[in-house]
């Protein structure tokens, strides 16, 4: 039963307000995770002593990040966790300094078509 979090008759074991202690908008600096914002461990940040006074469920987002990098919607699918609840989580985290945020390139910043098509031609000239 360890690590359950729903009961089929009763619903969720733990309502997620309570997991994220009522807030819904993740740390005070107002930190945005898009769903394809990618999360790893930081293997500099964060003293293992912390580590231990975490939750449950940071510790479960953090286990899930130590394997490879994850996108937050990965991450939420991952731990049957609300979305809203993992952005909060993650806030968490990344004030303490457990884990670290990037962004995946805007498709603004992609080369353009255009020109992948010209590489892979030039490839297949080869």
């Amino acid at each position: 039963m360890e690590g359950q979090w729903y009961d089929a008759e009763a619903g969720p074991l733990v309502r997620p307000y309570a997991m994220t202690g009522g807030r819904t908008k993740p740390g005070p600096h107002g930190v945005r995770f898009d769903l394809i914002a990618l999360v790893v461990v930081d293997p500099d940040g964060g003293d293992g002593g912390a580590a231990g006074s975490l939750g449950p469920e940071h510790r479960a987002l953090l286990g899930l990040c130590r394997s490879e990098t994850q996108s937050v919607a990965e991450l939420a699918a991952e731990a049957d966790l609300p979305v809203g609840v993992v952005r909060v989580l993650l806030g968490d985290l990344l004030e303490a300094g457990h884990v670290k945020v990037s962004r995946p390139v805007p498709p603004a910043q992609l080369p353009d078509e255009r020109i992948l098509r010209e590489v892979i031609e030039g490839l297949r000239a080869l």
